[in-house]
């Protein structure tokens, strides 16, 4: 297969990672008490992540339009998936939040997704994308 079917420019990961990054915010900002009754991770918990979320959201949207990433900048993002990784498997793991089944699914699913992006923005740059060493 030609490279370019296999290595997905860094600006569009960053995107899509922009995009999920407000949509999980305002999610979670908007609507922390339903998703804290289903899953029983704390609505302040979850509130106060979404609202994290939101400027994260416009930091790498703003970095997918511009026509050179810097390298700090995708080290930046990098670093912060994994972090959100580590702490969202963390809180439950050390018992500071007591999670049910599906609030079990919910962290887990999304700090899958998380560090998937992670990887992706990892990688990309060694496929060709675009970044100012």
């Amino acid at each position: 297969m030609p490279d370019r079917f296999r290595c997905t420019s860094l600006q569009s990961i960053l995107v899509l990672d922009a995009a999920t990054c407000a949509i999980m915010g305002a999610l979670l900002v908007f609507t922390s008490g339903f998703i804290a009754s289903i899953t029983l991770v704390p609505a302040g918990v979850l509130f106060w992540a979404g609202l994290l979320l939101l400027p994260i959201a416009g930091f790498i949207g703003y970095l997918a339009r511009t026509p050179i990433v810097p390298t700090w900048a995708v080290q930046m993002i990098v670093l912060g998936n994994a972090l959100w990784v580590l702490v969202s498997v963390a809180l439950p793991m050390l018992e500071l939040i007591f999670p049910n089944g599906f609030g079990w699914i919910f962290i887990l699913s999304q700090a899958m997704v998380v560090a998937i992006f992670g990887s992706l923005e990892w990688f990309a740059p060694r496929c060709g994308g675009l970044i100012d060493f």
